[in-house]
This record gives C-alpha cells, sequence and structure tokens, in this order.
C-alpha cells in the first residue's frame, strides 16, 4: 500500500478533478445550450442547479456505502457513472433529458467526492494527511480554473456537448488507476437512510426552487410559500436524523467540539465564497461589458496562485496546526471580498485580479487545512461516513449560496434583465447597471457576514489531540 500512494493520490485528484470542472464549466455554456435547445430558462437553470442538489442529498450516504462495501469499489464506480452520465449529456437530444443525465453525472460525482477524503485518510498518517489534502485542493483549484476557461473555448470554437465529451477520458485514467491501486479498507455493517435523502431533497429543492423563482419573477406568494415549506421541513429532518444507524446528518458527530467546528466551518465558508465567482462574472459582463470568455481569463491568476501553494498549504498545517492555517485563509477571503465591495463600474480590471489573487492563497490555505482537521477528529471506521459529511455540507453550501446570491443580487433589476445578464446575454448601463452593481453588493456583504462566522468557528475550535481519546464512543454511539 505504501508504495502506490502516489498513484492513489493521482486518481484522487483526477477524480476531484473532474467533479470541480463540471461544478464550472456549464456556467459559460449555459447560453448555448438554452438557445440551441430553444428552452425555457427557468428550465435550463436547472442543469447547474440538479448537479449541485444530488452532490448536497448523496454524498453522505454513499461515503457510507464506502464504509459497508469497500472505498474503492465504491469509489471507482464513481468514476464510471460519471463517464457514462458525461456521455449521456454530451448527446441528450432535449433539454429535459440534459438535465436528467446531469443528475446521473452529480451520482457519480458524489460517490467519488463522498470517498475521496477518506481514502487520503486510509493511505496517509495525520501528520502527512495536509500535503496530500493540499493536492486535492490543488485539484478543486484547477478544476474550476479549467471549467470556467474551457467552457468558454470548447463551447466557441467545438460545441457545448464537447464541454461533457473532454470527462471521458480523463475519466478512464483515474478509473484504471483506481481499479489497480485502491484498496478497499474498513468493511461495515449499515444502512441507507432512504427517508432522511427524501426529506433533505424536499428541503433544498423547495428552497432552490422558490429562490430561482424570485430571481425571475419576483417576489410573490408562490415562491414565498415554496420557500417556507422548505425552511420549515428543517425541523422533521433534524429530529428524524436522530434515530437511523446511518442518517444523511450524522446529528452525533456535532456533539464532538472540534469536528463539528470543522464540518460547521466548511458549511459557512461554502455558503460565503463558493457564489462570488458567479456575482464577479456578473459584474464582468453585465456591467463591464465583457465577452464570457475574456471575463473568465480575468479570474484564473487566482486559480493558479491557489493550484499551485496548495500543497504548500497543506504541509505547513501539518507542522502549525489546521486551525492556525485555515483560519488565516478566511480572513483572506474575507478581504478579497473587501475588496470586491469597492468595485465600482470603471474601477481599474487590476484591483479585481489582485483581490483574486488574494482569495486564491486564501482558499490555498483553507480547504487543505480544513480537511485535515475534519478527518483527524474522526474515528477510523467512520473515515467514510464523516467524508461524506463534509462534501454533503460543502455542497449543500454550494447550492445555497449560488441561489442566495442570484436572488439577492437580481432583486436590483427588473427580472428579465437578471436574467441576461447571468447568462451573458446582455449587458447594462447607465442607472440600471448601478442598480445592479448595488444588487451585486448586498449579496457580497451577505458573503461576507458567512465568512465571518466561518473565521470565528475556525479560530474558535479546541485542539483535536485533546478530544481524540473519547471521540470514537461519542460520534459512534
Amino acid at each position: 500500500m505504501e508504495g502506490h500512494r502516489e498513484l492513489v493520490l493521482f486518481s484522487v485528484l483526477i477524480g476531484t478533478l473532474m467533479s470541480a470542472i463540471d461544478t464550472t464549466i456549464v456556467i459559460l455554456a449555459l447560453p448555448t445550450i438554452t438557445s440551441y435547445f430553444k428552452a425555457d430558462l427557468f428550465i435550463s437553470i436547472w442543469i447547474i442547479i440538479i448537479y449541485l442538489l444530488v452532490v448536497a442529498v448523496l454524498t453522505t450516504q454513499l461515503g457510507g456505502l464506502g464504509d459497508i462495501f469497500g472505498r474503492g469499489k465504491i469509489f471507482n464506480a464513481g468514476f464510471l457513472i460519471f463517464i457514462a452520465g458525461s456521455a449521456a449529456c454530451g448527446f441528450s437530444p432535449g433539454i429535459i433529458e440534459l438535465v436528467a443525465f446531469r443528475g446521473v453525472q452529480a451520482v457519480g460525482a458524489a460517490l467519488m467526492q463522498a470517498n475521496s477524503n477518506a481514502i487520503i485518510a486510509d493511505y496517509f498518517g495525520p501528520h502527512e494527511r495536509g500535503k496530500a489534502f493540499g493536492y486535492t485542493s490543488m485539484g478543486w483549484s484547477i478544476g474550476g480554473t479549467l471549467g470556467i476557461v474551457l467552457g468558454g473555448i470548447i463551447t466557441t470554437f467545438l460545441g457545448w456537448q464537447y464541454i461533457f465529451f473532454i470527462n471521458i477520458p480523463i475519466g478512464f485514467v483515474g478509473f484504471i488507476l483506481g481499479i489497480r491501486y485502491i484498496r478497499d479498507n474498513n468493511k461495515q455493517e449499515a444502512g441507507i437512510d432512504i427517508v432522511g435523502m427524501g426529506l433533505l431533497t424536499a428541503v433544498l429543492s423547495f428552497i432552490s426552487y422558490g429562490a430561482t423563482d424570485i430571481a425571475g419573477r419576483g417576489i410573490n406568494t408562490f415562491n414565498i410559500v415554496l420557500i417556507s415549506i422548505g425552511i420549515l421541513l428543517l425541523v422533521p429532518f433534524i429530529i428524524y436524523e436522530r434515530y437511523p444507524d446511518n442518517p444523511v446528518i450524522k446529528i452525533d458527530a456535532f456533539k464532538v467540539h472540534s469536528l463539528s467546528l470543522s464540518l460547521i466551518s466548511s458549511l459557512m465558508q461554502a455558503l460565503g465564497y463558493l457564489s462570488v465567482i458567479f456575482l464577479l462574472i456578473m459584474y464582468l459582463q453585465g456591467i463591464r461589458g465583457y465577452d464570457p470568455l475574456y471575463a473568465s481569463l480575468l479570474l484564473v491568476p487566482g486559480y493558479i496562485i491557489s493550484s499551485l501553494i496548495s500543497p504548500k498549504m497543506g504541509r505547513l498545517s501539518d507542522k502549525l496546526g489546521p486551525s492556525i492555517v485555515a483560519s488565516a485563509g478566511i480572513f483572506l477571503m474575507a478581504v478579497a471580498v473587501l475588496i470586491y465591495l469597492e468595485l465600482q463600474v470603471n474601477t481599474a480590471i487590476i484591483v479585481l485580479i489582485i483581490a483574486s489573487i488574494i482569495s486564491g492563497v486564501g482558499g490555498a490555505m483553507f480547504w487543505p487545512s480544513n480537511s485535515s482537521a475534519v478527518m483527524s477528529s474522526a474515528p477510523k471506521k467512520l473515515y467514510g461516513s464523516i467524508s461524506g459529511l463534509l462534501r454533503t455540507l460543502s455542497a449543500i453550501g454550494t447550492l445555497l449560496s449560488y441561489v442566495i446570491s442570484i436572488t439577492v443580487a437580481s432583486i436590483s433589476v427588473p427580472r428579465y434583465v437578471a436574467f441576461e445578464v447571468f447568462l451573458g446575454e446582455g449587458s447594462l448601463t447607465g442607472g440600471v447597471s448601478r442598480q445592479f452593481l448595488s444588487g451585486i453588493h448586498s449579496a457580497l456583504w451577505l458573503c461576507l457576514v458567512f465568512l465571518i462566522l466561518a473565521g470565528i468557528t475556525s479560530f474558535i475550535k479546541g485542539s483535536r489531540k485533546k478530544e481524540g481519546a473519547g471521540l470514537e464512543s461519542s460520534v459512534s454511539s
């Protein structure tokens, strides 16, 4: 096992890379896809949302499957499903089919994401995990960059179908490495929380549909009722989740101080930062009038910096402790958002690039450090479940961050104008431009609040060494 750790890490990196690519690659292709199918925007927007929704709902349970059947089997199955879903997306005959196949693709992504951290924890000791998680964080950064840039390039020069076909050869490389080198570890008996998955699906679906409807049609009784139902369903979901042996959200995990704070920090960070990229693209396209490809290229420096230094930041967290490095990373991301809040109609682009680099450094510090803190606080027999829980909370944060930011930013201008900007189909001028910029600033302020909460929880979490002895009995009870 020791001799092949680098190849195991490379396979996990490829899975992470593909998952990250397909989180962003559709954004710049969405106008072309909508036009190609002559589709209703309220349907085509779900090409993005369904992916995030499925990953959010399934990740914890599929991490539990890794504990039951072996992480190697489940992780490699994720490659095959992701490859098949990608091919089906590219060959989709209609918009409904494309949304459905994106859901299939997301199942594969969830299988890989749910077990990736656990596989790293299996093969790397507590004092090496920061470095290993640094490489997987590099995969997220590179994937985010490739998704944004390739989404524009491939759609422009090859056609939107190829944003999905690109996953096929990459996925097969990762699958072959995974089949050969990733072994099954720590098989144990557990169940699947069908009721919990259904409740969480309902919660996120009602909230997402209602928030998206506000962005498209404005506030009305229908969408307020939908959001209210989603929020109210949280109560039976939380109550029910105390009883299954393998719940979607392992409530007992939050009884452990250091683990709970690391998990909450991950959720708050996702809520606060992962929609910033959408807000910046809206600013660059809708207010500055740049085409989607040029707008995306302006954001690449931050991703490149993050990709280059993530492994080093992971090693730094091994030396200094993950809490210190993760908290510093959140602070830098908050600084970047503060700079973005100063953006005006004619702000020099170099200001945005500098903020992008600062946020890239912050992300490189936070993601590997926080992942290391979570897995170091988890008992070995629950690596898969806790890894899945971490990804689930991050995916929930990403989904809600996206729909909340779209809703807040769009309230300031007419609905049809906002959606044109979201899709890169129109730019604004004069007073309307300033109104929409005000909406973007409001959404960024909300992002900043979530980041501050993430920073607080990251900073105050206790030493994992002091809690390690009693953790297993607490979480598994």
